[in-house]
């Protein structure tokens, strides 16, 4: 059963943008906390950016390296959510993944990979310079 689908990668020149979609299905759908890791060749994966949601509204996270640059967003209608990266420099050059933790996870660090359950098979971005 299909959870999490990427889509929105690509080529850019350094500068440009890129807007990244997760599309989540099944139990992911239900999820109340996504995120976005990716992964450049010969380096472990990295936390990118995180959005949660709960009656009393909703919490976003960055990674230090994409404040101000990058964008996460939800469209809980479209059960989907966004990536938005401008200003892209080629060290953003990655495998990007999308994530969500189970909807009865207590996610305590949104940053940790270890606290979601499903993942999406990930979509390349390049950055060239």
């Amino acid at each position: 059963q299909v959870q999490l689908v990427e889509s929105g990668g690509g080529a850019v020149q350094a500068g440009g943008s890129l807007r990244l979609s997760c599309a989540a299905s099944g139990g992911a759908s239900n999820s109340r906390v996504m995120g976005w890791f990716r992964q450049a060749p010969g380096k472990e994966r990295e936390f990118v950016a995180a959005i949660s949601w709960t009656w009393s509204g909703r919490s976003t996270y960055y990674a230090d390296s994409v404040k101000g640059r990058f964008t996460i967003s939800r469209d809980n209608a479209k059960n989907t959510v966004y990536l938005q990266m401008n200003t892209l420099k080629p060290e953003d050059t990655a495998i990007y993944y999308c994530a969500a933790a189970w909807v009865r996870r207590t996610v305590v660090d949104q940053s940790d990979g270890s606290e979601y359950d499903y993942w999406g098979q990930g979509t390349q971005v390049t950055v060239s310079s």
